[in-house]
């Protein structure tokens, strides 16, 4: 499995300017200092000023957000749009000349859920940031869904809608809980604690493998002229541009069906591929005397095979 390159830029959680040592941070103990030395060594952290780090310092919602943007690698480098996106598209108190707002672009294009109308400079909560990182991990490992509703003593004042978050991240220790067996839901989210999750995912999500992907391959057709119909089949949503689909043959029956035989291509486990929402999909042509009907390839190809759109003769 590729392993992750996390980078974090933003204006108070993260900075580039500064380039000193985790071990140069008077304020960073023991217990996290090999976290804090390990992100700051990547690149993904760094202090709030040369000798301090500030672990205790809250959160914004605007660098939970570019958090998780970088540490997931989120980019529009594949997207095509007929305007440029901006953030007053989506969200309605993020301006658009915001240090934050290419963040929040790029957060509602991979499918992080915010709200419309969130506030950036709020502080966020242990458990908004929680299911934010469960929800971008879960598109990285095949994490599976857990219920510990015994393990978070607290876990009644958790939102509904964010328990399984917990309770995932609390079960592949992602997070921990206090000594009273507490998470503290309603909590602010501090500078420490988000480096610590940030860590400990990156750890699990190399140490497990991707997440199975469910298929769900589809056609439509579209008219071309009176005698072509135009076939496009999809193999629907995927996380990243390594997944694609081929059609390999068409078979034309006397029953008056064109069999359009494909093949499926996952990524392959060295290259980097862009992490990004896509839809794999493969074009081709028929006559309009047939109907289009999908069937798997005979023989799965480890490589991806090219054919040439068919069109029988009238």
């Amino acid at each position: 499995m590729k392993k992750l390159v996390a980078v974090l830029s933003t204006a108070v959680l993260i900075s580039s300017a500064s380039v000193s040592t985790a071990f140069a941070f008077s304020d960073v103990d023991k217990s996290q200092s090999t976290v804090v030395a390990t992100l700051q060594q990547k690149g993904i952290v760094n202090g709030t000023d040369p000798g301090h780090f500030n672990p205790k310092g809250t959160v914004n919602f605007a660098q939970g957000v570019q958090l998780i943007v970088n540490t997931f690698g989120y980019n529009l480098d594949l997207m095509r749009f007929l305007k440029l996106p901006k953030a007053s598209d989506f969200y309605t108190n993020v301006p658009d000349n915001a240090w934050y707002a290419d963040a929040f672009v790029r957060a509602h294009f991979n499918g992080v859920d915010i709200p419309k109308d969130v506030n950036p400079n709020a502080v966020m909560t242990r458990e908004q940031f929680a299911s934010m990182l469960d929800s971008a991990l879960s598109k990285k490992a095949d994490l599976p869904m857990v219920k510990l509703y015994l393990a978070v003593k607290d876990g009644d004042q958790i939102s509904t809608e964010l328990q399984g978050s917990v309770e995932r991240l609390v079960y592949y220790k992602i997070v921990a809980l206090d000594k009273d067996g507490k998470f503290n839901p309603k909590g602010a989210l501090n500078r420490g604690e988000a480096s610590t999750w940030i860590y400990n995912a990156i750890n699990v999500m190399n140490q497990v493998k991707d997440p199975v992907q469910s298929e769900n391959v589809q056609l439509s057709v579209e008219k071309v002229n009176d005698d072509v119909n135009k076939v496009t089949v999809s193999r629907g949503e995927k996380p990243n541009a390594g997944y694609a689909i081929a059609i390999d043959s068409i078979s034309f029956g006397q029953d008056g069906r064109a069999v359009i035989h494909y093949t499926l291509q996952d990524p392959k486990p060295d290259p980097m591929y862009a992490d990004m929402i896509t839809v794999p999909t493969a074009v081709t042509y028929i006559s309009s005397k047939y109907e289009a009907v999908l069937e798997p390839a005979a023989v799965d190809s480890p490589e991806l095979r090219h054919s040439h759109p068919m069109i029988p003769a009238q």
